[in-house]
């Protein structure tokens, strides 16, 4: 009698492993890492769609417009992407603290949400080839323009979004300097709008841009910091999918894909100025 309940309590024990087993093996299988969410590259193609983190706040490189569509840069370029897997693309709105999330969760399959390639970041995603440059700026009023970081003061706080390099910088290299720190990016124009603080620092790009759109403001600190690249992101380990995508990115330079998206999104906003120092094209940063 002990005996056959002995057996019993081993196979239910051996059908649990391989049920947990199974289950590992169905997610994130061709990393070996068990914890991974993700689809692969086949996966995706046979769902039919392309789950795309992007913002929805952020013009002119993520916004909604009037008419509910998603438009801007990453935009743009996530069309091609649906368009060359062959599949339809289902856009996500992420804010920036969320991006990482929604990759390690599998709420998205890939972030285009202005992602800048960082050592720490490379730790959580995998970051496929860049397709922009980008530092970091400070926009403050006209009525009193930040040029240095010296010129904040002890009871001055400088506005900042959650989960971007600007907040990782200011905190890592100016501890002292107070943040006022906001989830999106309408949250943070409306603040420096309504003087809630003494600047705004953020990727250039987007100060640049806010500045040019709005009369009474400049970027008195045009480059913070060091320069940096902007890249797709997806899951740890989901290989097929990165390999697809740097795969894509290299082909698309040989047609000047990033340079037309530029001219179609960014143009109205920066001119012909910035295009060449901004775009990278094909993958490759020029020296």
């Amino acid at each position: 009698m002990k005996n056959s309940k002995f057996k019993k309590v081993l196979a239910l024990l051996t059908a649990a492993v391989m049920i947990v087993a199974a289950f590992a093996s169905c997610s994130g299988s061709d990393s070996g890492a068990s914890n991974a969410v993700y689809r692969t590259l086949d996966e995706i193609r046979e769902s039919g769609t392309v789950k795309i983190g992007v913002f929805s706040d952020k013009n002119p490189f993520g916004y909604v417009d009037e008419n509910g569509d998603y438009q801007g840069y990453d935009v743009y370029f996530a069309e091609r992407l649906a368009e060359d897997l062959g599949v339809e693309v289902e856009y996500v709105s992420t804010e920036a603290a969320s991006r990482i999330e929604y990759l390690q969760t599998g709420k998205v399959d890939i972030i285009l949400a202005n992602f800048t390639v960082t050592d720490e970041r490379k730790e959580e995603v995998d970051f496929a080839l860049p397709y922009m440059n980008v530092a970091l700026g400070v926009v403050s009023p006209d009525s009193r323009v930040i040029e240095s970081l010296d010129d904040i003061e002890d009871s001055d706080e400088v506005i900042v979004i959650s989960g971007t390099t600007a907040e990782t910088y200011l905190t890592e290299n100016y501890p002292d300097i107070k943040l006022k720190k906001f989830d999106a990016y309408a949250q943070a124009k409306t603040a420096l709008e309504n003087g809630e603080g003494v600047a705004w620092a953020n990727d250039n790009t987007e100060v640049i841009a806010y500045a040019l759109q709005n009369s009474g403001y400049t970027v008195g600190i045009p480059s913070l910091g060091s320069n940096d690249t902007i890249a797709p992101a997806v899951s740890k380990g989901n290989k097929t999918l990165l390999n697809w995508i740097n795969e894509e990115i290299e082909s698309l330079g040989e047609e000047n894909f990033f340079h037309k998206d530029y001219e179609e999104t960014l143009v109205d906003t920066y001119g012909t100025d910035y295009e060449e120092e901004l775009v990278v094209e094909g993958g490759v940063v020029s020296e």
